[in-house]
């Protein structure tokens, strides 16, 4: 009867220990339990229960036991999917039909498996990610100002592809109120429109391998006070990625593109190249940076180019919401005639994320 008690005690012990999950060990002899989450040959994000996810240096890990199937990029462009166990500077995958085995050093990636096949099987409407911007101000008195922006930024990132849009819109008066010092007293009022633009676009970029892809884009571009009722820019080319985890990413693009321009005086089409830089880095665990940089040169007409910055950034308040700040500087060398060559946007307000 006591070694029937024993047994059901055991097994009631077992059922109660959870499952011990992935193992990292490292070369210092620490120990690591968690799900290991992805890998790209240079670090290791590991995501335990005790301190979310963890990243570790790939040369400082000694070996690693999988509870689960992980995709694994080997050296030849295939890839192999099942268990992981490391063994003397090997890595091994216990596939469906074999044990694969590879040095550790020649290993381009690692993730989940059930992770890579729900986001191959999503729907285009599924998968995305991104923020709604709103920022408003009013002021009263000797002068009226009104300003209004509006923007949306949504991405759907998939293993070897990205798809991202835009739109903003910014839109500000100004009146002001004039004294009339002849009798009788009146005031009069002169409104102004300060700031009209709009903006939007679409980009497809596509990995050819982990450092380059090849990228497809179209802008738009609307600014009533320089008198440019549309740019419409359709390009591509290739880029490269300088710098790809999940806290930094930088990337240099280049390309040639079609852009047509309506002004209220002339119109004009043209070729030009697209050079451009994009920078993107989590500052601590609340706040995102943003940076992009392009040239368009004019292959129409030497000496003349458009070149655009951007700068934002968004601080997490909550879960789903935060606060941006935004910086554009639009420069253009041959506007017509009596407009400005440069048009700066600078916002501030709301931000609503969605898809985290």
């Amino acid at each position: 009867m006591r070694q029937l008690v024993s047994f059901f005690a055991l097994i009631v012990i077992v059922a109660a220990v959870p499952a011990l999950g992935d193992q990292v060990s490292l070369n210092n002899g620490d120990r690591l339990t968690g799900t290991i989450v992805q890998s790209d040959g240079k670090t290791l994000v590991l995501h335990t229960e005790y301190a979310g996810d963890i990243t570790l240096k790939w040369d400082s890990v000694k070996g690693i036991d999988s509870s689960g199937p992980l995709r694994v990029e080997l050296p030849n462009g295939k890839t192999a999917v099942g268990p992981v166990s490391t063994r003397d500077d090997t890595v091994k995958v216990a596939t469906s039909s074999g044990e694969v085995a590879t040095p550790v050093g020649s290993v381009k990636g690692l993730s989940q498996q059930a992770a890579y096949e729900k986001m191959e099987k999503a729907s285009l409407l599924q998968g995305w990610k991104g923020g709604l911007n709103a920022g408003f101000s009013f002021t009263g008195g000797n002068s009226e100002t009104t300003n209004l922006a509006i923007g949306f930024l949504a991405a759907r990132q998939s293993l070897k592809s990205k798809l991202g849009m835009y739109a903003n819109t910014v839109y500000a008066t100004s009146t002001t109120v004039v004294a009339n010092p002849f009798p009788p007293p009146t005031n009069s009022s002169v409104s102004s429109t300060t700031a009209n633009t709009e903006a939007g676009g679409i980009r497809y970029d596509h990995d050819l391998n982990p450092k380059t892809f090849v990228f497809a884009a179209a802008d738009f571009f609307a600014d009533a006070l320089q008198g440019l009722n549309l740019r419409s820019v359709f390009g591509g080319g290739l880029g490269y990625h300088a710098i790809k985890n999940d806290n930094t990413t930088l990337d240099f693009l280049g390309g040639v593109n079609y852009t047509r321009e309506s002004y209220t005086t002339l119109q004009r089409n043209l070729v030009a190249l697209t050079l451009g830089e994009e920078l993107m880095h989590k500052l601590g665990k609340s706040t995102v940076l943003n940076q992009k940089l392009y040239f368009f040169p004019d292959l129409n007409s030497a000496g003349n180019f458009r070149g655009t910055f951007d700068f934002a950034s968004v601080t997490k308040i909550s879960k789903r919401f935060g606060w941006q700040n935004s910086f554009a500087d639009v420069y253009v060398t041959n506007p017509p005639a009596g407009k400005k060559q440069n048009d700066v946007i600078l916002t501030t307000g709301l931000n609503v994320s969605f898809g985290q």
